[in-house]
């Protein structure tokens, strides 16, 4: 099964982010994964605007965005005006989850959601059926460098199991290194997105490391 490999790329150089976007696609990455955050729904503020556009610019590669942001409904329009290409939603973060999802869908975009460590499956089964990717997060969301929450694992497994039906793919984010990359490869994670645990800050260029990760 191919791995979807997806740097998150608030954890890149930003003293030359133009040239960190072309290493990373010449390396072979197949989406560029940017978190947005608001200070509310986590404590802490990601990547801006700004950063969309100039890694929009710079890659046809898929691009998403992971709203770690309230009433994410409400800003829809906007990050799909940006060119992003899969938008993740958080259900804790929005009254109408199921709305935002069409929403999504009708401005032409992926629908992802993307659930925290504490949040059962069971909470999010209805919506299911409407998204194309499902990303669980296996540390609490809002900051680099936290470590892997082995709990997670039982709620990946149900997901696995579940996306035979509905067809979505599953994504992992959060401290993946490249042996739970090889775990969840075999449990039938689909994408995983990596930061300091894999990729970022290493003494290796960008397409060593990832076509090691991909075999």
């Amino acid at each position: 099964m191919k791995k979807i490999i997806c740097p998150s790329m608030m954890c890149a150089n930003f003293d030359s982010l133009k040239e960190e976007v072309a290493k990373l696609d010449m390396a072979g990455i197949d989406i560029f994964h940017i978190d947005i955050m608001d200070g509310i729904f986590v404590p802490n503020f990601g990547m801006g605007l700004q950063d969309i556009q100039c890694i929009r610019k710079n890659t046809e590669k898929l691009i998403d965005v992971h709203l770690m942001i309230e009433n994410p409904g409400n800003y829809i329009d906007l990050f799909a005006k940006l060119g992003v290409d899969i938008i993740y939603i958080h259900p804790e973060a929005d009254k109408h989850p199921a709305r935002t999802i069409e929403k999504i869908k009708a401005a032409s975009k992926a629908a992802g959601i993307a659930i925290n460590p504490g949040t059962s499956v069971e909470t999010i089964e209805e919506l299911l059926p409407m998204i194309d990717y499902l990303m669980a997060m296996t540390v609490n969301p809002g900051f680099a460098g936290q470590k892997y929450l082995n709990f997670v694992d039982n709620k990946i497994k149900k997901l696995v199991r579940l996306k035979k039906d509905y067809g979505f793919k599953v994504m992992v984010d959060g401290a993946i290194s490249s042996e739970k990359i090889n775990e969840l490869s075999k449990l039938g994670v689909d994408g995983f997105i990596l930061g300091t645990s894999s990729l970022f800050g290493k003494n290796e260029d960008y397409k060593t490391i990832i076509e090691r990760l991909k075999k």
